[in-house]
């Protein structure tokens, strides 16, 4: 069996008992990196044996570990905090453990970007996790830009080094938004601060980033979303709206209806402008 043991992201109070006992127990930890997690190990007299997996091993490391399971191993997944398996390699041996029929379960515990959301002062009913954004610029760009019209609250996390070029491609791509940084969480200098990408551009210039970030960022609102198709919609011609439609297969009347529903006009309206020949 597989357990995703989730582990302190800075206070070590955080680690709960049932991880502590189920890291003793185990046959076998993994780990993101052993240099840390044998710190984790020492403080809580844990002594179990364990093993890298990592970025770069993920792939045949998993396959080794999927044959200590096979032959009846209890292995434990560690991380180098927080939660395996989110924005993490641990997701590689989750996927092969189902696909072997190894049963799988999580011990619930720290995890940066739930503790960020909850604690970020932004809508928290709705949102989306990127983790890390890719160093590659032009798919970092595509990113960006599918999340300008992303209206749930966005979290990323950012390393302190990487962080003020991270805010001057969201500032480019989304514009100013709210959003609230979250530094060091749990640990001694622990920070959240709700500002804009703007200001905490400007702030920036005069302070060294420092610790690791998340980043909370605000959804685009609806109501922008809806003005702008709206302006979008009117900038065509009443005959190359209905043909937006008509290329669908919908017939006139349901068209009608659609285009009046995007100029915010009744479908009466549409109706006699096409009598009319005349923009509702």
């Amino acid at each position: 069996m597989l357990f995703l043991c989730a582990t302190p992201i800075g206070n070590l109070s955080d680690i709960s008992e049932r991880v502590i006992t189920t890291l003793r127990e185990a046959d076998l930890i993994a780990c993101e990196d052993t240099r840390n997690s044998r710190k984790l190990f020492t403080h809580f007299a844990i002594n179990t044996p364990f093993t890298s997996y990592h970025e770069y091993n993920k792939f045949e490391k998993a396959e080794e570990l999927i044959g200590k399971m096979e032959a009846g191993a209890h292995i434990a997944l560690v991380t180098d905090a927080g939660t395996p398996a989110i924005s993490d390699p641990g997701e590689v041996l989750v996927r092969r453990c189902h696909e072997q029929g190894i049963p799988v379960t999580s011990l619930p515990g720290p995890c940066a970007l739930i503790t960020a959301l909850s604690a970020c002062g932004l809508p928290a009913r709705r949102f989306c996790f990127e983790g890390f954004l890719p160093a590659d610029k032009k798919e970092r760009r595509e990113i960006l830009e599918a999340l300008s019209s992303e209206t749930r609250t966005i979290i990323l996390y950012e390393a302190p080094h990487h962080l003020v070029k991270t805010l001057e491609a969201l500032y480019t791509v989304l514009g100013d938004r709210r959003l609230s940084l979250c530094r060091e969480l749990t640990k001694k200098h622990e920070e959240i601060c709700l500002t804009s990408i703007k200001e905490a551009l400007d702030a920036f210039e005069t302070k060294e980033p420092r610790g690791e970030y998340v980043l909370v960022i605000e959804g685009k609102s609806l109501s922008e979303i809806k003005k702008k198709e709206t302006e979008a919609f009117r900038s065509l011609s009443l005959k190359e709206h209905m043909a937006l439609y008509e290329a669908q297969g919908l017939d006139q009347k349901e068209c009608m209806k659609r285009v009046a529903k995007d100029l915010g006009v009744s479908k009466r309206d549409i109706y006699s402008a096409l009598l009319s020949k005349e923009e509702p």
